[in-house]
This record gives C-alpha cells, structure tokens and sequence, in this order.
C-alpha cells in the first residue's frame, strides 16, 4: 500500500549533507511507489511561537507565514522525516521553530511513521543524542507514533561529504523500506 510520505529538510544549505540525504529517502521511498512531498524550510517564511496562547482558544495561529502549508501537508502525511544538520550537538533553529509552532496542532497529530535524518561534523559517541532527544519531545507529546529510523551520518562537514558514503545507500534503503 502506497504512503503519503512528508520530507522536511531544516538545512540552510540547499543540496547540503543533511538535504541530500533527504534526496536519497526521497528517490528510495518514490522507486517503491510512496507519494513524496519535500519541504526545504529555508524556502518557507516561519515565525518563531509568540506563546500568545491564540490557538489554545481558536482553530490554529495567528499568524500568517507557510506553517499552515506544513501544518497542512503534516495531517495529510503517513510518513514524517525530520533532517536537521547538527549544530553545537543539536537540531538547526529552523527545524526548532517549526517544532514550536506545531504547538497549535499538536494534539491532532496522530498515526505516523517518524524518521530522522542528521548530518554533521563531528562523529563522536554523543553527536546525535541531543538532536534526537529534540525531537523525541515533540514525538513524546504526539498520539500513537513510532520513531521507525534514523540516519546519523557524521564525519561529513564540507558540502558534499556525504555523497560517495554509507550513509547516501542507508538513506534510499530506508526511503525504500516505507
């Protein structure tokens, strides 16, 4: 059966590690016969969360930026991959905002597959524990899903480290496997 699959690269660097990896999720998840939406965040106009409290009395936010579009393609999505470069041990500020203002929906999110992809520098024992534990936060607040995967490629600082590595394979097998 065919899956709705939401990619969301928080990398600054279009065709960066972190984004290429999601390339190759993305070409394994489309040769199985998923449906494949990638979002690059750094394309999209995200407020940080005022903490405002709108959307605890309304039906979402109140602001107006590309969240709604993201929150849209999130409910419509079976399958959701986070990519984040790692920056100082921990996700991008962009993937965080946008973490933050799921504040609004939250509670709605249910039933998906979860994935995470990192991309970073260093490639130490405890590189990738604080991203994931990121996002495994917003996992712990959300209804019945399950983290299915995860790609930590590290030792990948240059644009284009990553490719001609494990890790581009990993990312297509993993794609594959939705």
């Amino acid at each position: 059966m065919s899956k709705r699959v939401l990619i969301i690269s928080s990398s600054p660097r279009k065709n960066g590690n972190s984004d290429t990896l999601c390339h190759s999720f993305a070409h394994g998840a489309k040769e199985n016969g998923n449906d494949v939406i990638e979002i690059f965040t750094n394309n999209k106009e995200i407020h940080y969360c005022k903490g405002c409290g709108y959307c605890s009395n309304h039906d979402g936010c109140c602001q107006h930026d590309d969240m709604a579009e993201i929150i849209d393609e999130i409910m419509k999505s079976d399958v959701i991959v986070f990519s984040s470069p790692i920056y100082f041990y921990s996700i991008s500020g962009q993937l965080k905002t946008l973490i933050d203002r799921l504040v609004a929906v939250y509670t709605k999110i249910s039933s998906k597959e979860i994935y995470y992809i990192f991309a970073a520098a260093e490639n130490g024992k405890n590189t990738f524990s604080r991203a994931a534990a990121c996002i495994d936060g917003l996992c712990d607040c959300l209804s019945n899903v399950q983290v299915k995967g995860i790609i930590a490629a590290g030792g990948v600082w240059n644009k284009g480290a990553v490719d001609n590595t494990k890790y581009i394979q990993q990312a297509y097998d993993m794609g594959y496997a939705v």
